[in-house]
């Protein structure tokens, strides 16, 4: 369940609020209110995102430091993607999303952030075009956008954020929701332990069939990254589109 907008609250309050009986009133005031900043948000994502043209996105944790090595891959895969004529689309924040719109900024191509608003962690960075970020409060509105207006994924190390991208990513296109792209994992020794997990766990008991293995590649560098994307689209001789 979505909790609005209860930060002075304690803990203990807001779920009080939330298996709180509402009547009828409550209900269909709260709800409407919700549906109209949905709708809102979709909106105005559709608008800005609909005319920007083919992107990637770069998904990976917030607190990153820009010293890191996986924050340089990603400044590099960034700046990488915009020489082959892509946009790159960050979570909006810093760490990871910071060094993926610098990137391509260097590289002086569309730099789009996709921002979510949260009590702590998420603020947006300084390496976006001015008209090319968009803050959202929901973020199922926020993921839809990623899904929609991406021509594939690059997956940097991060945290449950960025699992819950990846899984999302690939569970729409394991069930032919959303057509497929290529999705590209950034650092072995960072994800090889979940892919151990995935083939003993969920393939032995039957849960995903092997070949869904495919739905993503994994490499370590950011040239290689971008190198499976750029192959994907000359594979079947098409440009990126919406």
């Amino acid at each position: 369940m979505y909790i609005d907008k209860v930060d002075n609250l304690s803990e203990e309050d807001k779920i009080r609020e939330a298996i709180a009986p509402k009547d009828w009133a409550e209900i269909k005031s709260h709800d409407s209110w919700s549906v109209f900043k949905i709708m809102s948000e979709v909106v105005e994502g559709y608008e800005k995102m609909a005319r920007i043209g083919p992107c990637v996105t770069i998904f990976g944790s917030a607190r990153t430091a820009a010293n890191n090595k996986y924050y340089k891959i990603a400044e590099e895969a960034g700046y990488l993607l915009t020489k082959k004529g892509f946009g790159v689309i960050s979570g909006g924040g810093p760490g990871i999303m910071e060094a993926a719109n610098r990137g391509a900024q260097a590289g002086g191509g569309k730099s789009v952030g996709i921002n979510i608003i949260l009590p702590h962690e998420q603020r947006s960075n300084p390496y976006i075009d001015t008209d090319k970020l968009i803050t959202f409060d929901y973020f199922f509105v926020r993921k839809l956008m990623f899904t929609k207006y991406s021509q594939g994924y690059i997956v940097m190390p991060g945290g449950f954020g960025t699992l819950d991208e990846l899984f999302e990513a690939m569970t729409l296109i394991q069930t032919h929701k959303m057509v497929k792209f290529p999705i590209v994992l950034i650092g072995s020794e960072y994800w090889n332990g979940l892919i151990a997990w995935i083939k003993e766990q969920l393939i032995a008991n039957n849960n995903i069939n092997p070949n869904d293995l495919d739905l993503f590649t994994l490499v370590d560098d950011a040239a290689s990254a971008v190198k499976v994307i750029e192959e994907y689209y000359n594979k079947y001789a098409l440009k990126p589109n919406f």
